[in-house]
């Protein structure tokens, strides 16, 4: 049976899953299917593909122990690409490697397989915010990071993060945070938000 929160894949189903936001993420779900003695075709960022589909019961299961990680099932189309986009964006900007360099709305279409406008408008209508403005919280998050490292200069993060220059992301970084990066660095307290309350 084709128990959703998911859609049908070559192997079984695939369960769409909120808040999986981190290798740690990918790796505590991986667990918990496997404490389950569910096998699974792969685990990555929002998504399980099961190797066979599971019944009423195991899928209960599943979701109960999900939500006690702090995850949750998806089974709206429309929440399910909007979790999925902000995932893509997760990944490019705190896991990419190199994917910062591509163009964002073309990486979407491709990694999504629905025209940009639809994606944006999909992505505003559900989480109330663009997918641009999502990309630059991301972005100011991960310079956080990196300046809570205290590894690189400003010059290195910008490249990191591919901006034009330091100054643009000073000013991009100001006008999220209201204050700059070096305002910041000098705080006590640091004001980081986790990436899933993003």
């Amino acid at each position: 049976m084709n128990r959703s929160g998911g859609k049908e894949t070559g192997v079984g189903v695939c369960l769409h899953i909120k808040n999986m936001v981190c290798d740690r993420c990918v790796m505590a779900v991986r667990e918990l299917f496997a404490s389950l003695d569910i096998k699974v075709s792969s685990v990555t960022l929002g998504c399980v593909a099961l190797a066979e589909p599971v019944d009423e019961a195991t899928f209960g299961r599943i979701k109960e122990r999900l939500v006690a990680l702090g995850f949750e099932l998806i089974d709206d189309k429309r929440l399910m690409l909007a979790e999925q986009i902000k995932n893509e964006i997760i990944r490019i900007v705190h896991h990419g490697n190199g994917l910062l360099n591509e163009n964002l709305s073309e990486h979407l279409q491709r990694a999504c397989n629905y025209e940009y406008s639809t994606l944006s408008k999909v992505f505003s209508d559900v989480t109330g915010m663009t997918v641009e403005k999502y990309f630059i919280a991301q972005k100011i998050e991960k310079v956080k990071e990196l300046l809570d490292y205290d590894e690189l200069s400003l010059n290195q993060i910008a490249d990191r993060l591919c901006y034009s220059s330091a100054a643009h992301l000073s000013g991009q970084f100001k006008s999220v945070t209201g204050m700059t990066p070096t305002e910041y660095k000098k705080l006590k307290v640091k004001s980081r938000t986790p990436i899933d309350k993003i």
